[in-house]
């Protein structure tokens, strides 16, 4: 079996925003050869989210609206998290939400996804460089 690991670094410039990676991921999957097998892409901090789901930007725009009333951002002083000193607790609970990582099953060499499956970054305490772990197992 082989194996292949690569890491993308992600930075959106608001608090929240979402990135597709479908076509990053494409290329990864490409390079590594791997014919058939595993893809697991996972969001390496406890903030921010990878999930499968549909490429429509109102889909987006009502996750963020949703997201929002479950764990409003403010008032801050809401969350016994933030009482560290940081601000972000609601964050934490919308990347519990929207999941961490994502399995995706490697067929003749390509992601073998649903109709209209695509995988994105959800970012929930944005501003700053993040990275992303693509990991590859098979044959």
């Amino acid at each position: 079996m082989k194996s292949h690991t690569e890491y993308i670094t992600i930075n959106v410039p608001e608090r929240v925003g979402f990135v597709n990676l479908t076509p990053q991921l494409v290329k990864i999957l490409a390079k590594s050869g791997i014919r058939e097998g595993l893809l697991l892409c996972n969001a390496m901090h406890i903030t921010a989210s990878v999930f499968i789901n549909d490429n429509e930007s109102g889909l987006q725009h009502d996750y963020q609206q949703w997201l929002e009333r479950l764990a409003p951002h403010a008032p801050v002083k809401q969350y016994r998290h933030n009482d560290t000193g940081e601000d972000n607790a609601d964050a934490h609970l919308k990347r519990q939400v929207m999941g961490r990582e994502v399995l995706i099953a490697v067929t003749e060499g390509r992601l073998d996804f649903g109709p209209w499956e695509q995988v994105f970054y959800g970012e929930f305490d944005g501003r700053r460089p993040k990275r992303v772990l693509v990991k590859i197992i098979g044959e």
